[in-house]
């Protein structure tokens, strides 16, 4: 059983190509092509498709996990959105990625990988979010094994069914960008703000002068097409695979973020002495008017009490049941695929509809990569993570002051009006 690249047997342009005869004029029309065509264009046709492509997928999911999630796999499947069910469903989560961290899940003839790639194959994008939720985990155990236990199991089994998984969401991307690079506009630091950024103007012809120049940053080049994961490209093509994860992250449930986290934590390395050596303030002018501020050592002692407090709770199970424990191990970090890691930590750190779980396992994963930034000395790494330590700390300590100023209100109203007393008096 191999993995094809080919997306044609699965394309839309398949699908409407079948249809051509139904919908091509045809001087003699007859009822059956008229019933056709209507059926082509009918919306409920297309969504009841896309149904029926769902509860097969989700049904062919359920023989190859564990029988006794047949029944709640089936009441998925029975349900008015299935793939939107099972991208919601934690029990599913937790079967799949079970199967997922076997040591023998991963070769090229696992079935479960095979499910993957065939799902993502799909003209569905609700099939592929779900693939998308199980990204993290994917790239996570790829990348950790292939950097922690290659040298130590010389006779690992093939991790071609995990490679194949990321090429395809490589090759989508690839054909998304249309060979062209991802930029940014960089503002003009001569300007006072950026709202006083002069507007493009046309080119006079007559003077030829043009609009003034606007800098442009590269975040990531023109991607080439790729048939296998090499070395060379393992990083790039994880990389654009979590890119991809993050144009979808709003759509993601909450224990996909928290796998992405952990594993970014065990990726920076756990016992890194460098953890314990930033400051609260990040060894930068602290703030004197805040009140915050202690001289000496007690400051270092509180920054790292609250470490550690934070890092037991992450380590504890959530109250929605996802264990919070670091997972993975220490691989290398090059700047392809700790930018877009990053990305999405941003979101996990900041984003305002996030579980506090998501939150702490991103607190974690930002300060260990702090550390290990500084430990390589990686001049971007330093600045971006630091960045996040600032904005994360400015966060809690603003939602801490909103539920101070809650509870002292909450203290000083009553908790019932009192009833107005009558007295009765006689004549």
């Amino acid at each position: 059983m191999e993995f094809h690249l080919n997306h044609s047997t699965n394309s839309p342009t398949s699908s409407a190509s079948s249809n051509t005869t139904a919908i091509a004029p045809n001087p003699n029309p007859n009822p059956d092509s008229t019933s056709n065509s209507v059926s082509a264009d009918d919306p409920m046709h297309s969504w009841w498709e896309s149904i029926s492509k769902a509860r097969s997928r989700i049904h062919s999911l359920s023989s190859l996990l564990d029988p006794s999630l047949s029944q709640s796999l089936s009441s998925l499947a029975d349900s008015d959105r299935p793939a939107l069910s099972l991208l919601s469903s934690l029990q599913s989560y937790d079967a799949v990625s079970s199967a997922l961290s076997s040591p023998l899940c991963g070769s090229g003839s696992d079935p479960l990988c095979h499910w993957l790639y065939d799902t993502f194959l799909s003209s569905d994008p609700h099939l592929r979010l779900v693939v998308f939720s199980f990204l993290p985990l994917l790239s996570g155990l790829y990348l950790s094994r292939v950097h922690s236990l290659s040298s130590d199991s010389p006779s690992l089994p093939s991790l071609a069914g995990f490679e194949a998984v990321l090429l395809a969401i490589y090759a989508a991307e690839t054909k998304a960008r249309n060979g062209k690079p991802v930029v940014v506009s960089i503002p003009d630091l001569s300007q006072p703000s950026l709202y006083h950024t002069p507007l493009l103007q046309k080119p006079n012809p007559l003077t030829a002068s043009t609009a003034p120049h606007q800098s442009i940053g590269v975040l990531s080049p023109p991607l080439e097409p790729q048939v296998a994961v090499k070395s060379t490209k393992r990083a790039c093509i994880v990389g654009v695979a979590l890119d991809s994860y993050y144009k979808h992250i709003s759509q993601m449930p909450t224990w996909s973020k928290i796998d992405f986290c952990r594993f970014l934590a065990s990726w920076a390395g756990q016992d890194c002495s460098c953890l314990r050596q930033f400051g609260d303030d990040d060894t930068n002018e602290p703030d004197m008017n805040s009140g915050l501020f202690l001289e000496g050592s007690d400051e270092i002692d509180v920054v790292t009490e609250e470490m550690d407090q934070l890092t037991v709770r992450i380590e504890k199970p959530s109250s929605n049941g996802v264990h919070l424990e670091p997972k993975g191990s220490r691989i290398p970090l090059p700047w392809e695929l700790l930018q877009p890691a990053l990305r999405i930590l941003g979101h996990c750190l900041l984003a305002p509809l996030n579980s506090q779980d998501v939150k702490d396992a991103a607190s974690v994963a930002v300060r260990r990569l702090y550390a290990r930034a500084s430990h390589d000395l990686v001049p971007q790494a330093i600045l971006a993570t630091q960045s996040l330590i600032q904005l994360d700390k400015r966060t809690r300590e603003a939602a801490k002051t909103v539920a101070a100023a809650n509870s002292s209100s909450n203290a000083n109203t009553p908790s019932k009006a009192k009833k107005p007393e009558v007295f009765l008096v006689s004549k």
